[in-house]
């Protein structure tokens, strides 16, 4: 099985490379993993240990954030690298200031791995969520070096969990420790022999939770908002844009509204902004505009996103009427409502908060437009629907701790 496994990482590998040509996703991908191992010389200084943080994308991240905040707090004299499987993750944070060094993760050859973890040498490596690559494992197992994977989730339909899963379950192996976010994670993990796991939750709670003490303001916001209820719709694709912009030109509300897209190309901008029939203001415009003059915003940037979240009565997470639910922590720890499209299946904290009744799962126009008005009606149906996801997440916090006491006990 190893042998079938290696022969096609390099069949997929050879087929990425021809796929980069015609994609400018792939090109990344591929184009970004040329100068890795210079990139680790340059930049790995040899008088100083290392710990090895590895997530797919951003998302992962994220979630790790915590946890890498905390190591670099708690043990200043290590450099802190920081590996992407996805250009998605590293073209936004390669030049994160979280980290001494963020780059790609080569593919998982024997080869690679071996000159990896050789030019690396970390005293700690962590892995988040469910990355699982089995040769960068082994090659951690035979130095001996501990690796931990943290805010863990495991379903029985995974590959470990199968007759045929005993490959991938001998890679689990070179895990000293899993940090799992639910129960049914462990007990799955003890079905095929693994008792070193804690039920430590999901650092994305640390993380959200640090969002109610940073600094939130915006002016362009507060002049934009004033006194009136504001609705947000993050991460929005075309198919929650198309649903929200009818109720926008179909209702006389005061509300005011703003769109932060998953895609701010300048098409896309324009195409939203010319389907709202009511006064659009881009944020781009905003330098010599009057924010308050305008019943619509339409954020063409990134990296505000949270802020932004800050000001809102009732928020909308893009995403569940397309290819996949965006963040709904980040809204629902200000205790507001929010809203999402039906497609949440797999996002833990997403059919949690839509079972408590704090997340809200639209089906189609006249749904959305049913649940928005509840919200803007009913005070004690809006507050109590807040509350709950609020109180969610508040009980949810810890994680980052327990990680970092376990990593004290083996550094």
């Amino acid at each position: 099985m190893h042998f079938i496994y290696n022969c096609s990482v390099y069949i997929v590998s050879f087929f990425l490379r021809i796929l980069a040509l015609f994609s400018p996703k792939l090109k990344l991908f591929v184009n970004g993993r040329k100068d890795i191992f210079t990139t680790l010389e340059d930049k790995l200084s040899k008088e100083a240990p290392v710990i090895w943080i590895h997530t797919a994308s951003l998302g992962e991240f994220e979630q790790g954030l915590p946890v890498i905040e905390a190591l670099n707090k708690n043990y200043s004299k290590h450099q802190i690298l920081v590996t992407f499987f996805s250009p998605s993750g590293f073209e936004v944070k390669k030049k994160s200031s979280s980290a001494d060094v963020i780059t790609y993760l080569p593919l998982d050859t024997r080869y690679n791995a071996k000159r990896f973890i050789a030019a690396v040498n970390p005293d700690l490596a962590l892995f988040v969520k469910y990355e699982i690559w089995p040769n960068y494992l082994s090659e951690l197992e035979k130095n001996k070096i501990p690796t931990l994977l943290i805010s863990a989730i495991f379903n029985k339909r995974q590959i470990f969990f199968k007759i045929y899963g005993s490959f991938m379950r001998k890679s689990l192996s070179a895990f000293s420790y899993f940090f799992v976010q639910d129960k049914n994670s462990q007990e799955l993990l003890k079905s095929i022999g693994f008792n070193n796991s804690t039920i430590s939750g999901d650092t994305r709670f640390d993380r959200v939770l640090k969002i109610l003490d940073q600094d939130n303001e915006l002016d362009f916001m507060g002049n934009f908002k004033q006194d009136k209820s504001c609705f947000v719709a993050g991460s929005s694709w075309p198919e929650d844009e198309a649903i929200i912009v009818n109720y926008i030109n179909s209702n006389n509300s005061s509300l005011k509204f703003v769109f932060a897209p998953h895609t701010i190309k300048k098409e896309a901008i324009q195409k939203l902004a010319h389907a709202i029939q009511k006064k659009t203001v881009l944020y781009s415009e905003l330098s010599d505009k009057n924010p308050s003059d305008y019943e619509v915003l339409i954020v063409d940037t990134i990296g505000i996103l949270t802020k932004i979240y800050s000001y809102a009565d009732v928020a909308y997470v893009g995403g569940g009427f397309a290819t996949g639910l965006h963040n709904t922590l980040e809204p629902a720890v200000f205790g507001i409502p929010v809203l999402i499209g039906p497609k949440y299946s797999g996002f833990k904290e997403a059919e949690d908060l839509v079972a408590e009744k704090g997340v809200i799962s639209i089906t189609n126009q006249e749904h959305f437009t049913l649940e928005l008005n509840k919200l803007l009606t009913s005070q004690k149906h809006y507050q109590e629907t807040g509350r709950i996801n609020a109180s969610y997440i508040s009980k949810r916090k810890g994680a980052t701790n327990l990680i970092m006491d376990y990593i004290d006990t083996i550094m």
